[in-house]
């Protein structure tokens, strides 16, 4: 039976490239949020940004039924940041009977503030798509934060 492998971590943690791994390994199809924003608006969201966020995580969950339906696992890669939208995950498979694991992707601040720098380096230099996160964005980022405790987590 397929399954829901969710990856959860800060923004620029190493989410996407776990991911990665993960789709090599179980022929899994992944799930971005990130992606498909960025295809769409570009770095030109702004405001709407969380909007557009929150309509996306609702089709790819709605996405990620049709897939599991063809016997392929899924990986979803947006961050699941907060207890609430862990909990609303593990609530959204369990109801439907479909097998889930959290994987936290767990990082330093020293090391996650070399990473946002190189991140934003290479988005400057249109060596990587992905989000610039300034210092504002950044900040909100880690007072939205809660890490997973030992109980949320299958691995």
């Amino acid at each position: 039976m397929a399954r829901v492998f969710i990856v959860c971590g800060k923004i620029c943690c190493g989410k996407s490239s776990y991911a990665e791994v993960l789709r090599k390994t179980h022929k899994a199809v992944v799930l971005s949020v990130d992606e498909i924003t960025l295809a769409l608006f570009g770095q030109d969201a702004g405001e709407k940004l969380d909007e557009y966020v929150a309509r996306t995580e609702e089709y790819l969950y709605q996405k990620s039924l049709d897939i599991l339906s063809c016997g392929i696992d899924v990986i979803l890669d947006w961050g699941f940041w907060t207890r609430k939208e862990r909990e609303y995950a593990r609530e959204f498979y369990a109801s439907r009977h479909i097998e889930h694991e959290f994987h936290y992707i767990k990082i330093d601040d020293e090391e996650w503030r070399r990473r946002l720098q190189k991140r934003n380096r290479e988005v400057l230099e249109h060596r990587l798509t992905a989000y610039y996160v300034d210092d504002g964005l950044a900040a909100k980022f880690k007072s939205i934060f809660e890490e997973p405790d030992d109980s949320e987590l299958t691995r």
